[in-house]
């Protein structure tokens, strides 16, 4: 509890995170990138618990791209795996533990035993309440923001929306990620500064947070970290500084 002194840290309502360095953590210690892979999912794990235990009500991480597909056959094959281990290993846990699991991507380019698996775990998980966890796979924000765009422009033809009334919400609700707050902050691990094609309508008003830790390597005190910055921020929105406001 904060004394009379401090003042309250706020926490970000939605958590974004392009989860990067996998490779090059393996790299360093002469390891397979699979087992980098492998300790990333560890990692995401860690980070979904640090989440829930700080009270953070909506994560996302980005697990894999729609670029990523043009990845070595043997590396994508590995992914897929990992994956399916992991879906069937982590679920009866999130249900356990009060998380929700939503899954935004582009489905028709996984497996069918995939999908099958990742419609079972959102169905056993979907009342839960204590945190939601969206997995990005095969997700690309252009794509995301195209197939909105197409959606609206098929619903006006079929004359269901006025032109009108075409607005930031009515798009956002088409967007993939639809009744799920836009990202407060995104975190990028690895040292790496953009954001990949990752949520572009979205993370228009996320601050963004960049660390050099690499992803397998990342835990409580990065997220911890991470906040804090986000309480540094002064969030304006397009208007004015809040300590301009009081002026």
């Amino acid at each position: 509890m904060a004394t009379p002194t401090e003042t309250p840290q706020l926490l970000p309502q939605h958590v974004a995170i392009i989860m990067d360095g996998n490779g090059r953590w393996a790299e360093a210690r002469g390891l397979g990138r699979t087992e980098g892979h492998r300790k990333g999912a560890e990692a995401a794990q860690r980070t979904i618990e640090a989440a829930r235990d700080l009270g953070i009500p909506y994560l996302t991480l980005f697990g894999f791209s729609s670029e990523n597909w043009s990845r070595p056959a043997g590396e994508v094959d590995d992914l897929m795996n990992l994956l399916r281990y992991y879906l069937k290993k982590e679920t009866a846990e999130m249900h356990k533990n009060g998380a929700r699991l939503l899954v935004i991507g582009d489905r028709q380019r996984l497996a069918p035993d995939i999908v099958a698996q990742i419609e079972k775990a959102e169905e056993t998980t979907r009342d839960n309440k204590r945190i939601t966890v969206i997995i990005a796979l095969s997700y690309g924000g252009r794509h995301d923001i195209l197939y909105a765009a197409r959606e609206l422009a098929r619903l006006a033809k079929a004359d269901k929306i006025d032109l009108d009334k075409i607005d930031e919400n009515a798009f956002s609700a088409l967007l993939m990620t639809k009744g799920v707050p836009d990202p407060d902050l995104m975190i990028r691990t690895s040292g790496e500064y953009r954001i990949s094609n990752f949520m572009m309508w979205q993370m228009a008003y996320s601050e963004l947070f960049f660390t050099n830790t690499l992803w397998p390597d990342f835990g409580m005190a990065d997220m911890q970290e991470a906040v804090r910055f986000f309480n540094s921020r002064d969030r304006r929105y397009g208007g004015l500084s809040r300590k301009a406001a009081i002026v």
